[in-house]
């Protein structure tokens, strides 16, 4: 037997842009980026819009097709922007993921090519999906529309769509060409939309930064209250706790078991997929994080009063901390959302490890949870009752 190894080292490098007015012609942040490391042809752009995006900005399609009209010297936009479904819908949409191979191959687009993604995580994450499929990768382009998106999932180097009735059960791990975060998208969000992607402030916070922890719970009101200031001070800094992750951690593209920016999330994708996605995933990932919190509590890793911290941090941003779902019975007569802890498991790769606070700004990997602990945990976060109620 004759053996060959191989070893190959790749680098990416991408900007993760805060800026306003992305598509004002004045503002040159998008076309700096789509003509980088360009000397002579124009960049060709298919712009994807999110159908609630567009309907939230009623001119936007007519902007984006201005700004490139007005730098057509360098761009070049291959046809009117595309809308498309979003929300949680847009990773089930397969057929859009279809049109956009169509396209691509219609435009003669190539791997110096891009796509330019205009919306929340979710239909990032389906045309970056596309992106990463044709030509085994155009270059993919990301402007997030909500907090969620541009604190989290819009600035990471994953994509993923639902099927067989899994959330994220396919996708690539595909480090974008840049991300651009326009804060005044931020501003016509509704309120489920504008507190939901706190929670994830709040994961990263708990896990790695006590600082930033306290500064959410004294903020939280702020918050709440739609401080466009705060908010876009908490955007900035959970993006870049996530994107640090990213960079340090030595699994980039999650070879390993360990999961630590999933902390709250095993829960979190099952009760988003009970609840027929109708919960989104901010609320869930806050139900999540209260869950593991309080069962972190039962264990002895946090205090009750850090506990307590957790929960009324969450709570005062107008987070939920609790859902009936939690109590629903799977086949076996104990709660179903404890499947989402196997199919955690096989999400990770066969060994389950998950991720609880071990004090404010700490974390610890577990790879057994102790199932009657967790279901105590979840009768602890039941709300008590109303006065009068039985």
């Amino acid at each position: 037997m004759k053996t060959i190894q191989q070893a190959i080292s790749v680098s990416f490098r991408y900007p993760v842009i805060f800026t306003h007015g992305v598509f004002d012609p004045e503002n040159t942040a998008l076309v700096k980026t789509l003509t980088r490391g360009r000397h002579t042809t124009r960049a060709r752009a298919l712009v994807v819009v999110d159908d609630g995006v567009a309907a939230a900005w009623p001119a936007l399609c007519d902007d984006i097709a201005r700004y490139f009209s007005m730098h057509d010297a360098s761009l070049e936009l291959v046809r009117a922007p595309l809308v498309v479904p979003g929300g949680e819908q847009a990773k089930n949409e397969w057929n859009t993921v279809r049109e956009l191979m169509t396209l691509a191959a219609a435009e003669h687009m190539d791997r110096h090519s891009y796509f330019v993604a205009v919306g929340g995580g979710s239909m990032l994450d389906m045309v970056g999906f596309a992106a990463a499929l044709i030509h085994r990768g155009l270059r993919f382009v990301r402007l997030p529309t909500t907090v969620l998106a541009q604190n989290d999932a819009g600035v990471g180097v994953k994509n993923g769509m639902n099927a067989v009735g899994a959330k994220n059960f396919v996708g690539t791990f595909a480090p974008p060409f840049a991300v651009l975060n326009d804060g005044d998208f931020l501003r016509t969000l509704p309120q489920r939309e504008w507190v939901g992607g706190v929670a994830e402030a709040f994961k990263v916070a708990i896990i790695k930064d006590a600082h930033f922890f306290d500064y959410l719970c004294k903020k939280a009101a702020a918050l709440r209250d739609r401080d466009q200031r705060v908010m876009e001070r908490v955007v900035h800094k959970t993006a870049a706790l996530h994107l640090e992750h990213i960079a340090t951690s030595g699994d980039p593209f999650e070879f390993g078991s360990a999961r630590p920016l999933d902390f709250g999330h095993w829960a979190a994708h099952r009760l988003e997929l009970l609840s027929g996605f109708t919960l989104g995933h901010g609320p869930a990932v806050a139900i999540g994080i209260a869950l593991d919190s309080t069962y972190a509590m039962l264990k002895r890793l946090i205090t009750p009063a850090e506990h307590q911290s957790i929960i009324d941090g969450l709570a005062t941003c107008g987070l939920p901390v609790w859902s009936p779902l939690l109590e629903r019975p799977g086949a076996d007569g104990q709660p179903d959302v404890l499947v989402g802890l196997e199919q955690f498991r096989e999400h990770l790769g066969g060994r389950l490890c998950v991720t609880l606070p071990r004090s404010i700004g700490d974390k610890v990997e577990v790879h057994r949870i102790d199932l009657p602990l967790m279901v105590e945990a979840i009768g602890r976060l039941r709300p008590a009752p109303a006065e009068g109620e039985k």
